[in-house]
């Protein structure tokens, strides 16, 4: 009896082993669908370069629109300067007294400064040919700094203003009459490098 348990126990240890293997999972395979290592990493390295390739396009796309910018923004600041510089003032002989319309000039001038601040600006001041040369450079020094300290009461930065004078160096019109001194005699605008 003994041993026709063991024969029973046997047989019925083979049938469960039997049943388990046929109901096992069959490994899977590692080989790569569709491609090969070598198509893999031409694959990445193209990936690669199309990704360089569009981002060079970008920098320099950026470079272009920094450079259209600042062209845009030097335009912008060469027709405010001329709209600055644009009117002289004049002053009547041996004055440095502002006439009215010059003050309108320079209220034009202080409004587009202020709206400018990164413009800077330099007041000339000219004479006509009488008088001594340092007697026309002190009256042009006095002509300039009337205007400068105008624009500085309309509040502008005296920072951003510089003055000059040429006396009768530089005249306008070089003739000798009542209308060419009448041009000579006057302050100048001229903007500072920023």
């Amino acid at each position: 009896m003994r041993g026709s348990w063991f024969v029973v126990l046997g047989l019925l240890l083979a049938m469960v082993l039997a049943f388990g293997a046929g109901c096992a999972k069959k490994p899977v395979e590692s080989t790569p669908v569709g491609i090969s290592a070598d198509e893999a990493a031409r694959q990445a390295e193209e990936a690669r370069l199309r990704e360089e390739a569009r981002l060079r396009e970008q920098q320099l796309a950026e470079e272009q629109l920094a450079r259209e910018r600042m062209e845009a923004e030097r335009a912008r600041l060469a027709q405010v300067g001329e709209e600055i510089t644009a009117n002289m003032i004049h002053f009547a002989f041996d004055s440095f007294e502002l006439r009215p319309e010059a003050r309108t000039t320079l209220q034009r001038k202080a409004e587009l400064l202020k709206e400018h601040q990164e413009v800077k600006l330099l007041i000339e001041g000219h004479c006509d040919e009488r008088g001594t040369s340092e007697y026309n450079l002190a009256l042009g020094e006095r002509r300039a700094r009337a205007a400068y300290e105008f624009l500085v009461l309309l509040g502008v930065s005296p920072n951003r203003l510089q003055i000059v004078s040429y006396g009768k160096e530089r005249p306008l019109d070089p003739a000798s009459n009542e209308t060419a001194w009448a041009l000579n005699r006057r302050a100048q605008f001229k903007l500072l490098d920023m």
